[in-house]
């Protein structure tokens, strides 16, 4: 195996320095085996998923531009494919590792992702996008240095720690898919992990008087999160590869599918610290802790873990507020990250998304625009490649919402190649709602309780707000974004709550170029696997 996994790895590493389209930057090699494997995370055994046996998976830490090569064996009897979550894979939709895009990898093979890291800094994660495998694990974290002469609006940290954070059920993931499979909706989780344990399942070991960056992402399934450090204060420095105004909060909202990084400062008496998280917005609140253990402290904790936030909205709505962007610091390139002014530049379309969860032929189902996303037979990037007719429609999704009952359809909405737009996401549910889109980063310009409507545009921020690439809807609100489409590919926009978007709370962005160019989209990659309707076909030469 370490011969044709070496084998493997050097004719990659041939054929994509070959091609070119990589430029010279670094090449960082992995090789991961998917399997399953019993884990204990809450006490009771599950079949998890395991990344060279790990659980969570192994990191993945890398420098901006630097290129990624991951090479995914699956062991699992079933298909798998993983995700992404923020890498932007610039004109390169074919690495983004969902449905839409990629056919899975089939049990028993193997596909190597070609990505680069191409102008982005920040705190992200993976995940397995197929099934319902992410209540499975197989997620992990990912970290995307400054290159050394760019500068970073703090000093180096004395430390750099991890926390992959979310909610987590006790029952398998099979389980779970079957019953959202049957038309109902899942129960409440059984409780919080950080780092794939419970309650005081890790120890963060700091010494007296130095500062540490934690970069925290919420992997869970279904709930917001809020997290504190006992008697420390969180600097907020980056989200999602945005360096923010350096605002210092006791205990932060993280929402589904949101990453970020604080540093905190061990200045407080050698004792042993919580570090607790717990769910928000949730009637019954699950609360886990890890520790923050001062080297010198012998063992003696600080007493009981401090309570945080619970279903106040408002509160979390003006903590959303007070992330803006540093626009004094460098980014990903040598140049103030606000040079870009967004707020200058006209949209040229305004897409308004509205989130329901109808029931259709007597099943929970969840909607955008009142359509609930079916997959089709071949990924859509793929059949959109080969023009393969009657996978999907363009134009299966409206740019409003309808209010109507709810459908199901393979929805696709066209977008142009460097359209400047406006997407406002209007929840009219008494539910938390996250929205990611993949392939982007956008610019969160304003959020507020109550209808949209043109007049809430005059409370926008468009100075200083944030760019990241998932955005929270409060329960009967509202959130606005800028995005400018300049990432050529069929891209997926979806609710991070896993169990909307498994049924149908999600649909793809065909972002297109007529110049059919290079330089606006890199060509289908020669692996790339070929199912559904275009089994059978050449990807081209080697």
């Amino acid at each position: 195996m370490g011969r044709t996994n070496s084998l493997i790895t050097l004719f990659f590493f041939l054929h994509v320095a070959a091609s070119g389209v990589l430029g010279d930057s670094p090449y960082r090699f992995f090789t991961w085996n998917i399997t399953y494997g019993d884990i204990w995370p809450m006490g009771v055994q599950q079949q998890g998923i395991l990344i060279n046996g790990q659980f969570p998976g192994p990191q993945i830490e890398a420098v901006t531009n630097d290129n990624v090569i991951v090479n995914v064996f699956n062991s699992l009897p079933e298909p798998f494919l993983i995700s992404w979550n923020g890498i932007q894979q610039r004109r390169s939709s074919w690495q983004d590792g969902v449905y839409g895009t990629n056919c899975p990898i089939p049990p028993g093979r193997n596909f190597t992702y070609v990505m680069q890291f191409k102008d982005q800094i920040g705190s992200y994660f993976y995940f397995p996008s197929l099934a319902f495998h992410k209540a499975a694990g197989g997620f992990g974290g990912i970290r995307v240095l400054s290159r050394p002469l760019i500068p970073v609006p703090f000093p180096p940290p004395a430390g750099d720690f991890t926390l992959l954070i979310g909610d987590w059920f006790k029952a398998n993931h099979s389980a779970l898919k079957h019953v959202l499979d049957s038309g109902r909706d899942l129960p409440f989780p059984d409780g919080v992990l950080i780092n794939g344990r419970g309650w005081n399942g890790n120890a963060f070991t700091v010494q007296q008087g130095t500062t540490y960056r934690f970069r925290i992402s919420n992997v869970g399934l279904t709930a917001s999160l809020n997290i504190r450090f006992q008697g420390h204060a969180m600097k907020l420095v980056e989200v999602e590869g945005s360096h923010t105004l350096q605002n210092t909060y006791s205990s932060l909202d993280l929402h589904l599918g949101q990453s970020c990084s604080v540093l905190v400062t061990a200045d407080q008496p050698a004792m042993d610290y919580y570090v607790v998280v717990s769910t928000r917005f949730t009637s019954k609140v699950l609360t886990t802790t890890a520790i923050l253990r001062y080297s010198n402290s012998g063992g003696r904790t600080a007493g009981p873990p401090p309570g945080g936030p619970t279903i106040q909205i408002n509160w979390s709505l003006n903590q959303a507020r007070s992330i803006r962007w540093n626009l004094t610091a460098s980014g990903p390139r040598p140049n103030p990250q606000g040079s870009y002014h967004y707020g200058l530049v006209n949209t040229t379309r305004t897409i308004r998304l509205a989130n329901s969860a109808p029931s259709i032929n007597g099943k929970q189902r969840y909607a955008v625009n009142s359509v609930s996303f079916i997959p089709a037979d071949t990924p859509l990037k793929v059949a959109d490649f080969y023009k393969i007719p009657g996978v999907f429609s363009l134009g299966s999704i409206s740019d409003n919402p309808t209010f109507g009952g709810g459908y199901l359809q393979t929805s696709v909405m066209a977008a142009n190649f460097r359209d400047y737009v406006e997407i406002v996401f209007e929840n009219y549910e008494n539910t938390m709602q996250s929205w990611h889109i993949d392939g982007y980063s956008f610019w969160i310009v304003g959020m507020d309780g109550g209808r949209w409507s043109a007049a809430s545009r005059k409370s926008y921020n468009l100075r200083d707000a944030v760019a990241r690439c998932t955005v929270q809807v409060y329960p009967k609100s509202w959130s606005a974004i800028y995005m400018p489409l300049d990432n050529v590919g069929m891209w997926n926009v979806r609710s991070e709550n896993w169990a909307r978007q498994y049924l149908g709370q999600q649909f793809y962005l065909r972002v297109y170029s007529p110049a059919n160019s290079w330089r606006d989209e890199n060509p289908i990659p020669r692996n790339a696997l070929l199912c559904g309707r275009a089994s059978g076909r050449r990807t081209r030469p080697l």
